[in-house]
Parts: C-alpha cells; sequence; structure tokens
C-alpha cells in the first residue's frame, strides 16, 4: 500500500463494531492478523480464529464479517489486530478507519473462501452452537495435564475442533467454537449451515465462520 487508505463507516458505530470483533479474535488468537477487504461498497474483514496446518490450511477456521461503508479508498491488505485497535485507541470517536500501513504475513490469508455456489445443509439454534463450543472448550481445559508440552496441547486441540458434532446437521466443533469467541450466535435465530467443496460456512445476522 502506499500513503494512507481510509475507510469511512458513515456511522461511529460501525467503528465501535469493528473494535468489539477484534477484542473477541485477538482473545481467541493472541497476536493474530485480519484481512481487510473493500469489495464496491462492502467492507470484509477475516480473521482466523484457528490457523490451520499444512499447505492445504487444514482445520483453518475463519471469522467473517461483511458491512456497508460510507467511502472507502481500494484496499486489500493483511495487517496486525495490534495495529488496528492502536488506531483506534488512537483516533478516538469518530467513523473512519486509517489502515495501518504495514501489511504483516498471515498463511491464512491467501486462502480465499468461494463467494457463491454455496449448497444450505440445514439449521442450529444458535444455544446448540454455543453448547458445542462450550464442550470442546471444556475438553481442551481437561485434557491438558499440568505441565504438558507445546506438541501435545496443540494436537490435542486440532483433534477437538476438528471432531464433528452429533447434530443434524453434524458440524466441525472448530465451526461453533469460532462462532462462539466472535459472539456470531444470536438468541431466537437459527444459524444457517452451508457448504462448498471443502468449505463449510455457519451464518448469522452478525458474521459468518468458515473452516475446511
Amino acid at each position: 500500500m502506499t500513503g494512507t487508505e481510509r475507510v469511512d463507516f458513515g456511522d461511529p458505530r460501525g467503528l465501535d463494531d469493528l473494535g468489539t470483533f477484534l477484542a473477541r479474535a485477538g482473545r481467541a488468537n493472541p497476536g493474530g492478523a485480519l484481512r481487510l477487504q473493500v469489495l464496491g461498497g462492502l467492507l470484509v474483514t477475516t480473521v482466523a480464529v484457528i490457523e490451520g496446518s499444512g499447505l492445504l490450511g487444514e482445520g483453518t477456521v475463519l471469522g467473517m464479517r461483511v458491512v456497508r461503508v460510507k467511502d472507502a479508498d481500494p484496499v486489500d491488505t493483511t495487517v496486525s489486530i495490534a495495529a488496528v485497535n492502536d488506531r483506534l485507541a488512537r483516533q478516538g470517536v469518530g467513523a473512519v478507519l486509517e489502515v495501518p500501513p504495514t501489511a504483516v504475513r498471515a498463511p491464512w490469508s491467501g486462502l480465499t473462501a468461494p463467494r457463491d455456489g454455496w449448497e444450505p445443509v440445514g439449521r442450529l439454534d444458535g444455544e446448540v452452537v454455543d453448547s458445542i463450543a462450550r464442550q470442546g472448550i471444556s475438553q481442551v481445559a481437561e485434557g491438558t495435564p499440568e505441565g504438558a508440552g507445546g506438541h501435545a496441547v496443540e494436537a490435542l486441540r486440532r483433534r477437538t475442533w476438528a471432531a464433528m458434532s452429533d447434530t443434524v446437521p453434524p458440524i466441525p466443533a472448530g465451526l461453533a467454537f469460532g462462532a462462539h469467541v466472535l459472539g456470531f450466535p444470536v438468541a431466537g435465530e437459527p444459524a444457517s449451515i452451508a457448504a462448498h467443496g471443502r468449505w463449510t460456512r455457519l451464518s448469522t445476522s452478525r458474521g459468518h465462520v468458515l473452516v475446511r
């Protein structure tokens, strides 16, 4: 990027929502990054709740919000969550985000989920999604003995979040975890589940979570 790209949300609440989204994403993936894309009049913000492994990024769980903005420079960049949070803190109240000029490398940012061609496979209540996530969190906590090495902990986490739920339709537990930590489930609103090849997507009015 050159210069300082700007995204005008047209309403300070847009920046507040972004700050909340990034705070949740940062707790799930400390030191993480986000991809900012302006597509027409839309801002697509993507974060990795769980970073996958291998050349195909197996197990990657992405959180995505798509919001309409008032005006924006052409942007497609990956920057650190910390840098954006710093900008938000320094800018104070306002409706315009100044995009940090320094891009970072994040292997998951090269994964581009399909925009169309998704096949709906069913719906799950938000309470059910949260329950799947909480069960996984408990399994990771209870299955991690004191003094366990990093490789053992990481292996447990990958097994836990790759496991399929016993719901109809079944979903990877990591999909529910992503929705839970990002605050996407809405009481009384079913989450829509869709599939496209290796991808599975969970969607609510608050955003999307994708896993492959």
